[in-house]
Parts: C-alpha cells; sequence; structure tokens
C-alpha cells in the first residue's frame, strides 16, 4: 500500500555550531504509526519556499508544536526578547503554509504552537505569559527531567457539544490532555470555531469555519500519547482518514 504524504514545517535548531531543519521524532511517530502517512520534513525558509509544489505533491500537513514562539510583530503586537525565543524562518514557512492548505481543502492538523499559528494565519492574537493573568491555570511544562512526566495527562478540557472534535475523538463531555505552553490564542480569528476549552476559560481546540475539509488546531500534545492513549489516538486516526479520502480524490492538475 502506498502511503500519503503528510508535510510537517521544520523549525530551525543550532546544534554543534550549525544550523539544522529539524522535526521532533513524536510527531514523525504519530503521523507513521497512527495516522498512516509517510511524513515529509519541510525546510523552515524565510524566503524563497515554493510551498504551492509541496502542496501539489502531499496530502495532509501536520503543523507541529516547538519551543519557540510566534513573533508578536505578526499580529501586531509589541514585544520584547523575553517573548521569545522566535523563530522567523518557521513563522514565514507555516503561516503561508497553512492558508495555502486551506485555500485548498488539504486536511490540516496544528498542534499547540501550530494552533497559535493557524490563529495568527488568519487574523487573529496571542496571549502571552497567560500564567500570569488571573484565574488563568499555569498551562506551562512541569519542572521535571523525564519527557513521560513532562507530558503526562493531567489536565480537563470540555469538548463543545456538537462540535467536530466530539465527533472526531468519539468522546462527549470532559477529556484529560496534557498541557505545555506559556501563551495561548488571545483575540481568535473570525475563521476559528471553538471546539474545546480548559475550565480556566483557555481556548484548547478550533476549527476552520468553511473549510472543505479537516482543518482542527488543538493547544494539548496528542501526538506524545498517540499509540496508547484513546482520544489522542482517535484525534490522529481522524486526521488519517481524512487524509486518505483527499489522496483518493485528489484535485487534478
Amino acid at each position: 500500500m502506498t502511503l500519503p504524504l503528510i508535510a510537517i514545517p521544520a523549525d530551525i535548531r543550532h546544534l554543534d555550531k550549525a544550523d539544522w531543519h529539524a522535526v521532533q521524532t513524536q510527531y514523525v511517530n504519530a503521523v507513521l504509526k497512527v495516522a498512516n502517512g509517510m511524513p515529509i520534513i519541510i525546510p523552515a525558509l524565510e524566503t524563497g519556499a515554493d510551498l504551492q509544489t509541496v502542496l501539489d505533491r502531499v496530502d495532509g500537513v501536520l503543523i507541529s508544536g516547538s519551543a519557540t514562539n510566534v513573533h508578536p510583530s505578526l499580529y501586531g503586537a509589541d514585544w520584547t526578547e523575553a517573548d521569545g525565543p522566535f523563530d522567523p524562518a518557521r513563522d514565514a514557512t507555516s503561516l503561508e503554509l497553512i492558508r495555502q492548505t486551506i485555500e485548498r481543502g488539504i486536511p490540516l492538523l496544528a498542534i499547540c504552537r501550530g494552533i497559535q499559528e493557524l490563529n495568527v494565519a488568519l487574523g487573529g492574537t496571542l496571549a502571552r505569559e497567560i500564567q500570569d493573568q488571573p484565574g488563568t491555570w499555569d498551562h506551562r511544562k512541569p519542572p521535571v527531567e523525564s519527557r513521560d512526566e513532562m507530558y503526562s495527562i493531567r489536565q480537563p478540557v470540555l469538548i463543545e457539544q456538537g462540535s467536530c472534535m466530539e465527533r472526531y475523538l468519539g468522546l462527549t463531555g470532559e477529556v484529560q490532555v496534557n498541557s505545555l505552553h506559556r501563551q495561548a490564542i488571545g483575540e481568535k480569528a473570525p475563521r476559528l470555531q471553538v471546539e474545546a476549552k480548559a475550565q480556566d476559560g483557555t481556548i484548547e481546540a478550533v476549527s476552520v469555519i468553511g473549510a472543505t475539509g479537516f482543518a482542527v488546531g488543538v493547544q494539548w500534545h496528542p501526538e506524545y500519547w498517540a499509540e496508547g492513549d484513546r482520544p489522542s489516538r482517535a484525534l490522529f486516526e481522524a486526521f488519517g482518514a481524512a487524509v486518505r479520502d483527499y489522496a483518493a480524490h485528489r484535485p487534478k492538475a
């Protein structure tokens, strides 16, 4: 069986005195082992990226999480270096890739930084250092060494009744997820529909209004436990099913 191709834009990482285009293995594994697609890593380029050519050839797009933040200038906000770290090449690649993916109706799953990029790409803003806002939980990763503990499932989110997220997960009401972020959706983009919230009001999942295909963003990290946790697996299986359907009915060039 030929696997459908799923593009994942890279981050820029500086290792061994060189810049690398990198994607964490947890996203690659979730695509390959649960969504049943072949992951393709797209370089992060500030200029010169031919995203049309990429989208001519892939069947889905996954926008991953990252340790970096979307640059506040991209949503009209003042900023300092404390709002970083930043990755301008990732911003330049992902924001335009998101817009073109939605326009073409190619299945899109955006995770953590990805949901924030989705909101900014469609005209929304981000709230920074949300743990400092009155009444908002501390959603940051816990200060532990073990990655399993770091990504532990420990936070309830409420799935909106009748939402597409309810359908994709096969669950209603409250779902337990993991949480590793210090910023979140601020002013929601007009084209986004809220699919789930944390008990403190933080938007945890959205879908794109009027999208012709699967187009969802989540603030948590379903990729980390995609092989074992039921809701995490269900989301990647739904994404994979949408990708295969797109591949089977791909518009002719």
